[in-house]
């Protein structure tokens, strides 16, 4: 059945959905990557395909900006098209002073400013994890591919312009080693539901040494991302 944001019918979506923040980064995985592609969703201009990869049923779908987005768009695969592993493909901002420009990260852990596990009513803080599943197959399709790889804790904010430009080293100090805006609420909707979710990023820009990618640069780093991503399907 359709939802407010997604027209697809039960069937037209695999059991394993990439998602990058930008539909039209999903249109272009799609028509780069897959075959026999099908668009399954254009609600809200959120692109969604289904094709193959390697003979495997995979789809790809566009999650928005920030916990809201992709908590509505990661709930609805979920509960609404039987979605069973959840792979968010994005950049970052580093903070760890060793990463590199378009390094290549498999976030294990998302900590937060974001109030979004408050609907759990938990009795204390919760900590977002990946899917061991597929961070340790990722792990290893990134070395047989001879892709460098670092697994770390990373932060979602819900702040993208902030009131205190020098926040982000006070999560660095705890070992955070770059930030985002969506993983931590994927990871609350995956782990509460009893399904695999895993964030892999790029490294676009680094708030340690004030550099930031070329065009190029970003384009070299998401397709070694897509290759460990679409090889988990």
């Amino acid at each position: 059945m359709s939802t407010p944001h997604n027209s697809a019918v039960l069937g037209q979506i695999a059991e394993t959905v990439l998602l990058p923040g930008d539909p039209l980064r999903a249109k272009f995985i799609a028509e780069n990557f897959l075959e026999d592609i099908e668009q399954f969703n254009a609600v809200r201009n959120m692109f969604g395909f289904t094709g193959t990869y390697k003979g495997k049923k995979v789809s790809v779908m566009g999650s928005g900006m920030g916990c809201p987005s992709i908590g509505i768009y990661s709930y609805e695969l979920i509960h609404m098209y039987g979605v069973k592993n959840l792979i968010r493909v994005g950049s970052c901002g580093a903070y760890d002073p060793n990463l590199k420009l378009y390094d290549i990260i498999l976030a294990m852990g998302a900590s937060t400013d974001s109030n979004y596990a408050y609907q759990y009513d938990l009795p204390g803080i919760y900590s977002a994890t990946a899917s061991w599943e597929l961070l340790s197959k990722a792990k290893k399709v990134a070395d047989y591919n001879n892709i460098e790889t670092v697994v770390g804790n990373i932060v979602t904010s819900d702040i993208f312009y902030g009131d205190n430009p020098e926040n982000w080293k006070k999560w660095a100090k705890m070992g955070c080693i770059a930030v985002e805006m969506e993983s931590y609420a994927l990871y609350c909707n995956a782990n509460r539901a009893g399904v695999n979710a895993l964030t892999i990023l790029t490294v676009s820009d680094s708030l340690a040494h004030k550099t930031e990618t070329t065009p190029e640069q970003r384009e070299k780093g998401f397709k070694d991302m897509m290759k460990i991503a679409l090889e988990l399907a």
